[in-house]
């Protein structure tokens, strides 16, 4: 297994383990004649679709006269429906009508968010290949989808939306992710928009793209740099970023979040408890019945949206379920007693993104709202709070503003000259720290968390054996200290090494971040120039957004643990080297010349050590020093100075 180096002397080869997470779902293209578009399309409740046009940008009404177009694809016997005519017939056509298809793009089926999500959905979702599937009947037989095909389908309606306004043709898109979508999760949905026949020129992240939006809104800033906060809930997803806004120059401190938390959540506790209420009622339970829960969905959505601006609102379903209506009251102040534990959970991110851009609350000029859930008041409240009482911003389009910013993004890429976007530049960065195992099963981390991308960083390892020909370098991402609490990304061997001694051999690898997120990461051995490296594929085994945040909360919670594993795993390779640095002098003739001890002795005092340290995984660092120092003793009479006992 490789090491890493730390000093002149390349270290022993880590196993090398890394990914790169980034991510948020917005979808930007310019069309055939060069004019930069950017739809906002296969979000996860809504999207939208913008285009950079006569110096100025234009949010695309699709053909209801609608600025925003829902992400629902239904299937029937005759044909297939996306976006307003899916969602007008969900009720009747409920399991063969889906919706948040974001929330299973680049998952795997056995994700504890998937199987959460699947007690709320009336479609079917089956595993295949150990990915979540779409089940649905659609003319006449029963059809398999995968989430990046639904994904498409929506990308499409948005792409046709676009073309009827433009009179050309589409093929070219800039698409936004939530900034905590894993390296999956963006593979996944550049797979979307290839499927939809768009080629994605960037993935870039929503809170960027909305920042940009607020960005050039307040171009008269007087060249003075800003901290921003960009707030954004949505439907399904919640980013908090943190960036500087300087001369067009966007950089990203700190990113944090949720790819499972939004205004969906919100309708989810909702409809559990009129569910509840209908059977107390009642005596009946409509759990079972697709047809009755979405209606009641829909009427809580409407509830909710209403109570953004109302304090008591009422749900009204006629014949909810064997044709009984079903008649309720809802106060805001019940609503946010079901949500109060999900609103205080948006100021979490919003903490930590302070804590890792290491900047005070004082320090933050703006705080930009994006996303329909931030409409809710107890929301803007419990943020306002948090700031002790500043003003929240709400000069941009909360709906609207990660499309705007694509859309500039677009331009900027197919070169569209326009003095609003001189000089800008965006700078975004890495959510979670990727590395290679290392001998002792500690993550080397080679790009730190929150490192900006595009990047390209390097480490030198080397072997732990002699004459090893042969290194395999498993990647990871996640913020332990130990490997195997993190994510293993993938795996790739490098051969042909020329036998050597242990530590010889100069091997660097060389992680690579593309503008996208997308990580390739590389080996090569100074010495003979051979190189291998890999791609992150999207089917190779990912992280869910649940793990994630989990990883970034266990950091916290086990970060005394986790520090004693350092100080154990050092202990233990401290020990190993002197034991094979005694084991070289002793094979130096001169040495033993001068040596006053029994060889005999001293070898099996080092063979035994060796054997306790190779089973000696869960020993603290305390009695790995003091075998140490009981060996030193042996050493330091029978080499006499080279070696005397410390």
């Amino acid at each position: 297994m490789p090491s890493a180096s730390t000093s002149g002397t390349p270290p022993p080869l880590p196993r090398a383990l890394g990914r790169s997470p980034l991510g948020s779902n917005a979808f930007g293209s310019p069309a055939a004649s060069s004019l930069p578009l950017c739809p906002r399309a296969a979000s996860t409740t809504y999207s939208c679709v913008g285009v950079w046009i006569n110096d100025r940008l234009e949010i695309i009404s699709n053909d209801q006269g609608n600025r925003t177009t829902p992400s629902y694809v239904a299937f029937t016997d005759a044909e297939r429906l996306i976006g307003d005519a899916a969602k007008n017939q969900a009720a009747m056509n409920p399991k063969n009508t889906v919706f948040d298809a974001k929330r299973l793009i680049g998952r795997r089926f056995n994700d504890s968010s998937v199987k959460k999500d699947m007690v709320n959905w009336p479609f079917e979702v089956v595993e295949k290949d150990e990915k979540p599937y779409i089940r649905v009947a659609f003319k006449g037989e029963q059809r398999d989808f995968s989430p990046e095909e639904v994904s498409s389908m929506v990308l499409i309606k948005m792409k046709e939306t676009a073309e009827a306004f433009l009179g050309k043709n589409v093929n070219k898109a800039v698409i936004t992710v939530p900034a905590y979508f894993n390296d999956s999760q963006r593979q996944a949905t550049k797979d979307a928009g290839l499927i939809a026949g768009l080629e994605v020129l960037r993935i870039i992240n929503e809170p960027t793209a909305a920042a940009i939006a607020y960005g050039l809104d307040n171009a008269d800033s007087k060249g003075k740099e800003r901290t921003v906060l960009i707030f954004d809930l949505g439907g399904g997803t919640f980013d908090v970023s943190l960036l500087t806004i300087d001369k067009g120059i966007f950089t990203v401190k700190a990113t944090a979040g949720d790819t499972h938390l939004g205004g969906e959540d919100f309708d989810n506790r909702l409809v559990e408890f009129f569910k509840g209420e209908f059977k107390r009622k009642h005596k009946k339970d409509i759990g079972d019945n697709a047809r009755a829960i979405r209606r009641l969905r829909t009427a809580c959505e409407r509830a909710k949206r209403n109570l953004s601006s109302a304090t008591q609102t009422s749900i009204e379903v006629d014949s909810l379920f064997e044709g009984i209506d079903f008649v309720a009251n809802l106060t805001r102040a019940k609503f946010e007693e079901l949500n109060m534990d999900l609103f205080q959970s948006c100021l979490e991110p919003v903490d930590k993104v302070l804590k890792d851009a290491k900047i005070k609350k004082e320090q933050v000029d703006d705080i930009v709202l994006v996303g329909g859930s931030t409409r809710i008041p107890k929301i803007q409240a419990l943020l306002q709070e948090f700031f002790k009482g500043k003003a929240l911003n709400r000069s941009i389009n909360p709906d609207e503003a990660v499309a705007y910013g694509a859309a500039v993004q677009a331009a900027v890429i197919t070169g569209k000259q326009s003095s609003k976007m001189e000089n800008l530049l965006l700078l975004d960065v890495v959510p979670l720290s990727l590395g290679v195992e290392m001998q002792g099963g500690v993550m080397a981390v080679v790009v730190p968390r929150n490192t900006p991308i595009p990047t390209i960083k390097k480490k030198m390892f080397t072997t732990t054996e002699d004459r090893q020909t042969t290194v395999e370098f498993p990647i990871y991402e996640g913020e332990r200290t130990m490997a195997r609490d993190n994510n293993l990304l993938g795996r790739f061997e490098l051969t042909g090494i020329p036998p050597a001694p242990r530590e010889t051999p100069e091997l660097e690898v060389t992680f690579e971040i593309d503008a996208n997120g997308i990580l390739h990461v590389s080996a090569e051995d100074r010495a003979t120039g051979r190189k291998n490296g890999v791609q992150i594929k999207n089917d190779a085994g990912r992280l869910s957004s649940a793990d994630i945040s989990r990883m970034l909360a266990d950091a916290e919670k086990f970060k005394e643990e986790d520090r004693k594993n350092r100080e154990r795993v050092a202990a233990r390779d401290a020990f190993r080297h002197y034991i094979y640095q005694v084991q070289d002098t002793l094979n130096d003739p001169a040495v033993l010349l001068k040596m006053t001890g029994n060889v005999d002795e001293l070898t099996e005092a080092l063979v035994e050590s060796l054997a306790w340290l190779d089973t000696a995984d869960n020993v603290d660092k305390t009695e790995i020093v003091a075998r140490q120092r009981a060996l030193e003793k042996k050493v330091g009479p029978a080499l006499g100075k080279l070696y005397s006992a410390k």
